[in-house]
């Protein structure tokens, strides 16, 4: 069974996963890190949290919530640093962590941007609801008056 709750650093397992993402070229765990060891992020502002899946009290994936830093307008929220481990990919944990991070977002704020590189990682926030944006710093947005759109086509395509 999956579970995503809410995390504070540092946990068991961050290392190993800040190794994997670096392996794969993806620095901003070692951002997020460093971020939340000085202070200028530790996802403590209204409408913002950490989230993590652990295995066997290791982390295998993480992911955040924040007020949108390059957005000036109020209510835009931000989903940052996601990432799942390679071993547990294809098992269903980044589409939990991040309906969490899309459930929790809703009580906070009225839209979500998000920037990806990585076509997979784009194709699951698709599925999930978000639209590709033209913005310069996000490649995802997501307006929370259309999530009941988008649970109705996804309820549809399962048959439910």
């Amino acid at each position: 069974m999956i579970t995503i709750h809410p995390i504070e650093l540092p946990v068991p397992g961050l290392e190993e996963l800040q190794a994997e993402a670096l392996q794969e070229g993806f620095r901003f765990i070692e951002r997020l890190w460093k971020e939340w060891e000085n202070g200028n992020n530790r996802f403590t502002a209204p409408g913002e949290r950490l989230f993590g899946c652990m295995d066997q009290a290791a982390l295998v994936a993480i992911g955040g919530l924040n007020q949108d830093p390059f957005d000036g307008r109020s209510g835009m929220g931000r989903i940052r640093r996601v990432y799942v481990r390679p071993a547990w990919r294809n098992q269903g944990i980044g589409q939990a962590l991040v309906h969490t991070l899309v459930e929790n977002a809703r009580t906070s704020f009225t839209a979500l941007h998000l920037r990806t590189d990585n076509p997979t990682a784009a194709r699951l926030y698709e599925r999930i609801g978000f639209s590709r944006s033209l913005a310069l710093n996000a490649t995802h947005v997501l307006y929370f008056d259309s999530i009941a759109n988008a649970a109705r086509m996804n309820s549809d395509e399962s048959g439910g």
